[in-house]
């Protein structure tokens, strides 16, 4: 099925697009840079060229090459642009093999939640009521898709004919069809979860007490501070005796008129000056100035210091509010934990969820090792499966 017959050339073009489409906003996570062997691989895998090649089938759903392949291509171009250069053929081959595999393993996921949905719907009733079911179904997430979804799409683009939208779709790798597609295969995919993943689990107090009891060190925090500052930088004045007289001046300004982020917005010269001087809560040794910081975590709260000088120049602060390294107390870290175990629930269940759908809805591909339970979709297959779903 997918035969050996590109030569191996240098692995260094291929990983540097590797990295490139990886950095790219739309895949979905990290992952390390692939091994010579896995590029080779790629570069060895023989893609269909023609998009109605069938790439996929999850239960009754066919997958085609057209359904990804612009997508692709489009994510391709953005590298180009980016690196202001054409892409190398090693480098086009290794990027649309990688992520063709990766897009095509979310929509065989994506196909087969909505079709298990379909199944829950149909139950154990033949072939018409389950095509009648997913008739209803597509039928109302198509007009969802719509109502809701298009509107969006043409206020976010500034268009208003559908005609437009769909070319400007194009012109991104997508189209008005395809979008629509996603969302119905998304909406029942979200529909299935919805109803058979509980989720807003209860956490008891217990499970609370326990989890925090085992992960102690997540919960220790180093000491914390905030304050507001007036700064100025000795590079700005011919002698220290003008930066400090400018000081004095802000000081004392912010001491009679009572604001000092008032006076930072209008006179410092510190990287926080716009925010008003305002250092919101920041952990002890995370500052350059040795000298400030020390002051910061000894001074008095809520007065104004006396001039702190280091090798930038001088400062005054207000010390706001610090807390002191240790454990973090359960009663302030408890949503916390409970938000925690609370996804971890959903994310167990959605595992099982996945697991019993495998057993239940049969997946045909060309990349049977990327989806568990998988069988291979050799072309002679493919061209079968395609003619019965005509």
């Amino acid at each position: 099925m997918l035969a050996a017959a590109v030569p191996f050339r240098s692995p260094a073009p291929a990983i540097l697009l590797a990295g490139l489409l990886l950095s790219m906003p739309s895949m979905a996570a990290a992952q390390q840079a692939p091994s010579p062997e896995k590029i080779e691989e790629a570069l060895a895998t023989e893609l269909p060229e023609n998009p109605a090649a069938l790439i996929a089938v999850v239960g009754q759903s066919p997958i085609l090459l057209g359904d990804l392949m612009p997508k692709i291509d489009r994510r391709l171009q953005m590298v180009e642009e980016q690196q202001g250069r054409p892409l190398t053929e090693e480098e086009i081959k290794y990027g649309r093999v990688n992520m063709l595999r990766g897009l095509l393993q979310q929509a065989i996921q994506a196909k087969m939640m909505g079709e298990a949905f379909l199944l829950k719907q149909a139950g154990t009733q033949g072939a018409d009521k389950r095509a009648e079911v997913q008739k209803m179904m597509h039928s109302r997430a198509r007009k969802l898709f719509y109502e809701s979804q298009v509107p969006h799409l043409m206020e976010k683009l500034e268009l208003t004919e559908l005609t437009e939208l769909d070319e400007r779709l194009r012109s991104q790798g997508s189209s008005l069809e395809s979008q629509q597609r996603e969302f119905v295969d998304s909406m029942l995919g979200r529909m299935y979860l919805n109803e058979v993943v509980d989720q807003d689990p209860k956490i008891t107090i217990f499970e609370i007490q326990e989890y925090y009891d085992g992960h102690r060190d997540e919960f220790r925090q180093a000491a914390q501070a905030k304050w507001e500052q007036l700064t100025v930088r000795f590079d700005r004045f011919d002698s220290r005796q003008e930066a400090a007289e400018a000081l004095a001046a802000m000081g004392n300004e912010a001491l009679f008129g009572g604001n000092m982020q008032a006076v930072a917005k209008k006179k410092s010269q510190e990287p926080f000056a716009s925010a008003g001087g305002f250092h919101d809560w920041t952990q002890r040794g995370s500052l350059v100035s040795k000298r400030l910081e020390d002051q910061i975590f000894a001074l008095p709260l809520n007065k104004m210091s006396p001039f702190i000088e280091d090798e930038v120049g001088l400062h005054i602060v207000r010390v706001l509010d610090r807390k002191e390294a240790g454990l973090r107390p359960i009663s302030e870290v408890q949503d916390e934990i409970r938000e925690k175990l609370r996804k971890q629930r959903i994310a167990e269940s959605e595992e099982r969820l996945l697991a019993d759908m495998q057993s239940k809805v049969p997946v045909w591909s060309i990349f049977p090792e990327d989806v568990q339970g998988a069988m291979p979709l050799e072309r002679t297959a493919a061209k079968e499966t395609q003619q019965q779903q005509r």
